[in-house]
C-alpha cells in the first residue's frame, strides 16, 4: 500500500533559475511577430481604458466588440485576426484562459471573415531576372558602397533570401564548392528551432551577374575575414555594423527607383524575383520550393500561376 502523499509549501525557486526560463520562453516566439503583438496589445489596452474595462483578463465580449470595432475601422482581415493572436498570447502567457477561444470570439472572426473577405495581400513587386539587370546597371561603382549593394541584390536573387537571412548571413556560413557557393541558413521564418537549412548558389552565366563574384568583391574591399557578411557603410566608405532589414529593404527600393522600375519593391522583391523568374522558365514548383526553403508548394504555385496566365492561353487568336 502506497503512502499518501501530503502537500508541502514548497520554497521559492532561486531567482537566477527563474529568469532563465523566462529567457527561454522569450525565444519561444520571433522577434519581429513578438514586435507586432506588443504593437497591438499597446492598442487593444488604449481601447478598454476608453471603456474603463479589463484588457487582462479581458471577458469574450470586450474582446468580440474590439475584433469588430477594428473590422469597423477597416482593417484587414490578417490584422483582425493578428490582433486576436496577439490577445490569446497576452492570456496564454499569463497562465490565464483565452478570451479568443470563446464561442463568441470564434463567431465574431467569422462573420469578419464573411463580410469584410480575405482577399490575399497586395503582392510586393518581383525582381526577376531582367528587372534585377535594370538596377544592377545603375550599382556599378567600384566604391565600396557600391560592391556591397551589387552583392547584396546579387546575393540576395541567388538565395532567394528572405531579409531576415540576408542580414544574419555570417562568414562562417559561407562554403567554397567546385560548382559553387554553399550557404547555410542557421535559422529563418520556416525554421524557427535553428536546425539549419543549405542553399547553394551557383556562378553566374555572365561576369557582371554572378553573385559569387560581387560577393567576394564586396569581402575583399571592405576587408571582412569574420562575423556579418553584409554591414553597413556610412558616406566616408566606412564600414559599420551588420545591416538591418529596413536597410536591405531601402537598398532594393532605391534601385529600383533609379531604374524607373513601376511596382512597390521592398526586400521580398529579390525573393519574389527568383521564385517568379524559376517560374516562368518552367521549374518545377517542388524544385523552387526546396531552393526557396519554403514549407510547402502552395506559396511557390501562386507564383507558377501568375506565370502560367499568359502561356498557353486559351484565348489567344480568338480576337
Amino acid at each position: 500500500m502506497s503512502a499518501a502523499l501530503t502537500p508541502i509549501e514548497s520554497p521559492a525557486l532561486p531567482a537566477v533559475e527563474v529568469k532563465a526560463a523566462r529567457e527561454y520562453q522569450a525565444e519561444s516566439i520571433a522577434p519581429a511577430t513578438l514586435r507586432a503583438y506588443r504593437s497591438a496589445l499597446k492598442d487593444f489596452a488604449a481601447w478598454c481604458s476608453e471603456r474603463e474595462t479589463a484588457p487582462i483578463p479581458a471577458t469574450a465580449e470586450t474582446v468580440a466588440a474590439y475584433l469588430a470595432a477594428l473590422a469597423d475601422r477597416g482593417l484587414s482581415v490578417s490584422t483582425v485576426t493578428q490582433r486576436a493572436g496577439a490577445i490569446r498570447w497576452a492570456h496564454e502567457s499569463a497562465d490565464l484562459g483565452s478570451p479568443t477561444a470563446s464561442k463568441t470570439v470564434r463567431a465574431t472572426l467569422a462573420g469578419i471573415r464573411r463580410r469584410v473577405g480575405v482577399a490575399p495581400k497586395r503582392q510586393k513587386a518581383a525582381a526577376t531576372t531582367d528587372r534585377l539587370r535594370a538596377m544592377l546597371s545603375h550599382a556599378t561603382g567600384d566604391d565600396v558602397k557600391t560592391l556591397r549593394d551589387r552583392a547584396l541584390l546579387l546575393v540576395g536573387f541567388a538565395m532567394a533570401a528572405r531579409r531576415s537571412e540576408l542580414v544574419a548571413l555570417d562568414v562562417a556560413d559561407l562554403e567554397e564548392r567546385d560548382g559553387g557557393l554553399l550557404v547555410r541558413i542557421r535559422r529563418s521564418k520556416t525554421d524557427q528551432e535553428g536546425a539549419g537549412q543549405e542553399v547553394a548558389i551557383l556562378p553566374g552565366a555572365e561576369r557582371g551577374t554572378c553573385p559569387i563574384r560581387a560577393l567576394c568583391a564586396w569581402m575583399d574591399a571592405a576587408g571582412i575575414e569574420s562575423g556579418r557578411v553584409f554591414r553597413s557603410v556610412d558616406r566616408h566608405g566606412r564600414i559599420g555594423e551588420g545591416l538591418s532589414g529596413r536597410a536591405v529593404a531601402g537598398i532594393v527600393k532605391g534601385y529600383a527607383t533609379k531604374a524607373g522600375l513601376d511596382g512597390d519593391f521592398s526586400g521580398h522583391s529579390l525573393r519574389s524575383g527568383f521564385v517568379t523568374s524559376a517560374a516562368e522558365r518552367g521549374q518545377r514548383a517542388e524544385a523552387i520550393a526546396e531552393h526557396t526553403r519554403h514549407a510547402s508548394t502552395d506559396m511557390v504555385r501562386t507564383y507558377t500561376r501568375r506565370a502560367d496566365l499568359f502561356r498557353s492561353h486559351p484565348g489567344e487568336g480568338l480576337l
